[in-house]
């Protein structure tokens, strides 16, 4: 049996599940991790997924950033913005 002292945070999920027997039941997961943020203009950045370690874990390498330069750390805006100022000085 699931420890009840551990389920009464919120920190996991409470996902009801309908069992084949019909009875409706909690299952508790751990919730996921907040969103990556990009680490000048600190927006969402798109094309990294939200997904706990040992799922990104099994991810390939492609599926967990976005192929260029900074990728995974840098929104597309922001390494524009860089990459024209290295450019131009």
């Amino acid at each position: 049996m699931v420890n009840p002292n551990r389920t009464k945070s919120r920190t996991y999920r409470r996902i009801p599940i309908v069992t084949p027997g019909g009875n409706a039941v909690l299952h508790y997961k751990k919730r996921k991790p907040s969103p990556a943020l990009c680490s000048v203009c600190k927006n969402v950045l798109s094309g990294v997924p939200r997904e706990r370690p040992f799922k990104m874990r099994t991810m390939t390498k492609t599926a967990k950033r976005p192929e260029r330069p900074y990728g995974g750390m840098l929104c597309s805006s922001c390494l524009r913005k860089s990459l024209i100022a290295k450019a131009r000085s």
